[in-house]
């Protein structure tokens, strides 16, 4: 087991409170008293008051579970089991043995989620709210009350307050960030990808501001906050948000963390935005059209593809719709990916996420890159973590970690053992450090 919960001996003796940090406000402009944004003040309390769920999420036996036959949904109970607690799986396990269908998680779900909050579990109850609203179609009522639970609770578990949260102006709308930690060692700057909500990444997040980084996580368009409240769509130009951030921050040489579509977006920003020193896609991600075919089978997807090439737009969407109808994942996937990328037919997202390549733009990195990959990844091709390596032709250096069975971690973003990512993270940023100290860059040298 990777232990990263227990408290760093340096931090414990010196009886080190710090944890998350100000940034600005949620007003956009408006900065903390004491604080600008390339001196963070202190927000009293902060992680002590949620370390021991961070102990209790990161610091636990690994384990991907075997709980439902069909591998997507099997994949999402565990997605969201890793940041539950330890007593969560029996509960979720019970959920899994009787749904059929998308429609049975939500009401399972909601009501787990309600019995667990009248219980005291608020962090179970938060993950709970969250997965119902994950296949709850934008429509639904119950949808925004189950995403504002999910980020009120979660937010109350790990003690973040207000002093923790800004909205980074944006051209359209503003792009919701949380700031925590001092940079000692640097600045990290994390975000996720298709599907995720930054609050997930809390624990992660926090775990890093730990060990000494300033950390800024935040929700480009198409993601979390910047779609739900603002309207902002995904785009493949993401050093653009990237450089809103790093701007508003006043940040140069920053680390990039992307978690899922989020690798293959950080290759993407690097390319475009020098103050960048360094990358982590967690998973790679180099094509992101070839990621959803693969969910579909063979025949379907060479069908998909003899369409696009020809332009028959009708057809493939009487195809697509045909096999939504048919097929769960087909159906959630296309429809929230329609919403995402605020096109209003399949054919038209299938030409938009064929935009969201790495091959085109990788030989313009010039960073040191860490690539992550799962064994068994069910989404992401395993090949795409060997195409990486190939187009990353100028960059400082390019390490790759493939994660195993063996290790619980050979899924998609190590859901499974999470703490074992996030161990090699920090590890690769210390040796760089230490490479640093004796070999200078190209730009020092200069």
């Amino acid at each position: 087991m990777t232990r990263l919960g227990a408290e760093p001996p340096a931090a414990a003796e010196r009886g080190d409170d710090r944890g998350p940090t100000t940034a600005t406000s949620a007003t956009p402009g408006h900065h903390d008293p004491g604080s600008s944004p390339d001196k963070p003040g202190v927000a009293a309390g902060g992680l002590r008051a949620g370390w021991s769920a961070l102990v209790d999420v990161l610091d636990r036996p690994p384990g991907y579970h075997d709980l439902h036959p069909d591998v997507s949904l099997n994949f999402q109970l565990n997605r969201w089991l890793a940041w539950m607690t330890a007593q969560a799986l029996p509960d979720v396990t019970r959920i899994a043995a009787r749904v059929r269908g998308y429609a049975d998680v939500t009401t399972a779900f909601l009501a787990l989620g309600d019995r667990l909050l009248a219980d005291g579990r608020r962090l179970d109850a938060a993950l709970c709210f969250r997965a119902a609203e994950f296949f709850l179609p934008p429509d639904d009522e119950r949808r925004a009350r189950a995403r504002r639970s999910f980020i009120d609770l979660i937010r109350g578990v790990y003690g973040i307050g207000p002093e923790c949260i800004t909205a980074v102006p944006y051209p359209g709308g503003v792009l919701p960030a949380y700031r925590f930690g001092m940079p000692d060692k640097g600045t990290v700057v994390l975000f996720g990808g298709f599907d995720s909500y930054l609050e997930e990444f809390l624990p992660v997040m926090l775990m890093i501001a730990r060990r000494g980084y300033q950390v800024i996580g935040f929700e480009g368009p198409g993601q979390g906050g910047a779609l739900e409240d603002h309207g902002l769509r995904l785009t493949p130009h993401w050093h653009r948000p990237v450089g809103a951030i790093l701007d508003h921050f006043g940040l140069d040489a920053v680390t990039l963390v992307g978690i899922s579509l989020g690798g293959g977006l950080a290759i993407r920003a690097a390319a475009g935005e020098p103050r960048v020193a360094r990358v982590i896609a967690d998973d790679v991600l180099t094509d992101f059209l070839a990621a959803n075919l693969r969910q579909i089978p063979r025949a379907v997807r060479g069908t998909v593809r003899a369409l696009r090439a020809v332009h028959a737009g009708r057809l493939l969407d009487a195809v697509a719709l045909r096999r939504m109808r048919r097929d769960l994942l087909a159906h959630w996937g296309i429809t929230h990916g329609m919403r995402v990328l605020g096109v209003a037919t399949p054919h038209d997202y299938f030409t938009g996420i064929a935009r969201f390549t790495t091959a085109d733009l990788s030989a313009a990195v010039r960073a040191d890159v860490l690539l992550l990959a799962g064994a068994e990844d069910h989404y992401v091709p395993t090949r795409q973590l060997t195409d990486q390596i190939a187009t990353l032709t100028s960059a400082r250096s390019v390490t790759a970690r493939l994660f195993t069975r063996d290790e619980q971690a050979h899924n998609h973003c190590q859901v499974g053992n999470i703490a074992l990512s996030v161990q090699v993270m920090l590890d690769w940023l210390a040796g760089l450090d230490e490479r640093d100290r004796h070999i200078p860059s190209a730009a020092d040298r200069r």
